[in-house]
């Protein structure tokens, strides 16, 4: 399959190999820098997620790419559409937020319980109150995320990667077919790797 660029390889010197390395490795590094720059400039761990599963149709598909941001500020509302992810586990989930409740800053929000959480903030209380629980639910879903949670009652926000705000359709399905078949994707590096390292110009 790669005989001729085998060849190709072995007719190259060693400086132009390691040269080709250099370069291979400089736009893996921009790659990054540009990732890591995309998360400080939206706050989020993720600024661009993958949707994975139909639990939010007919508003997201599978393979739909999402763009993310989570400004410290934002006071999330019924209604929104965010990404967590809790503790220990692999893979955010993208929900639509059902429930939310403000916490006033003097409260310790662990000892907050779904029984308190039933009283309501007064009129022009909320811009003291940083702290919220929220309760998500997927549009296509017919319980609430409660046993997503692994044991805690409410989301926190702390536990958001971020609210959507734009998306793409279907533009993720080849991050989902090299998730599904991971041979594919040591495939498709190493193929780009090796036209890196035999490219003369």
């Amino acid at each position: 399959m790669f005989t001729e660029e085998l060849k190709a390889f072995r007719r190259l010197g060693f400086r132009h190999v390691l040269l080709q390395v250099l370069n291979f490795a400089s736009v893996i590094a921009s790659g990054l820098m540009i990732w890591k720059g995309l998360g400080i400039v939206t706050n989020s761990e993720s600024p661009i997620v993958v949707v994975l599963s139909g639990s939010m149709e007919p508003a997201f598909y599978r393979g739909d790419l999402l763009f993310l941001t989570n400004p410290s500020s934002e006071q999330y509302k019924t209604g929104d559409i965010t990404v967590y992810k809790i503790p220990g586990a692999e893979i955010p989930i993208v929900h639509r937020v059902m429930e939310t409740h403000d916490v006033p800053k003097s409260i310790d929000i662990r000892k907050y319980t779904k029984s308190k959480s039933k009283s309501k903030p007064q009129p022009g209380e909320d811009s003291k109150q940083d702290n919220q629980l929220l309760l998500t639910k997927g549009d296509n879903n017919y319980v609430d995320d409660i046993e997503l949670y692994q044991g805690l009652e409410w989301l926190e926000k702390k536990h958001i990667v971020g609210k959507v705000r734009g998306f793409l359709p279907y533009v993720g399905y080849v991050t989902i077919a090299m998730n599904d078949c991971p041979q594919l994707k040591y495939a498709l590096l190493g193929g780009l790797g090796l036209l890196a390292l035999i490219q003369r110009e």
